[in-house]
């Protein structure tokens, strides 16, 4: 499966031409802080900007902070929702919801 893996440098600028992104479980690598609050105990920390694309959902078990202890402003971003609970449910439950919608 590493052949399909692109580092962050590689995708960052295809997120302003993605429709939708799904982030599973991540918080501080999508944490939009980084680059937008100099002040931020994680500025300059690479991330994987997501917000930039046209809809993101994050899955996660709850809105709790990651491992740097940092709020994350792109949970509250107009084009980003958030599922909130098991991500292995919540994937499976969107497969099977596609499934049944495209009878497949």
């Amino acid at each position: 499966p590493y052949d399909v893996v692109m580092e962050m440098d590689e995708i960052n600028d295809d997120f302003p031409d993605t429709d939708l992104v799904l982030v599973i479980g991540a918080n501080d690598t999508v944490n939009s802080a980084a680059e937008d609050d100099p002040n931020s105990i994680i500025a300059g920390m690479p991330v994987l900007r997501v917000w930039k694309a046209g809809q993101s959902v994050v899955m996660k078990r709850s809105l709790g902070v990651g491992y740097a202890a940092v709020d994350n402003p792109i949970f509250f971003n107009e084009n980003n929702a958030m599922l909130l609970g098991d991500a292995k449910k919540s994937c499976d439950s969107l497969l099977a919801g596609l499934k049944a919608h495209y009878n497949l």
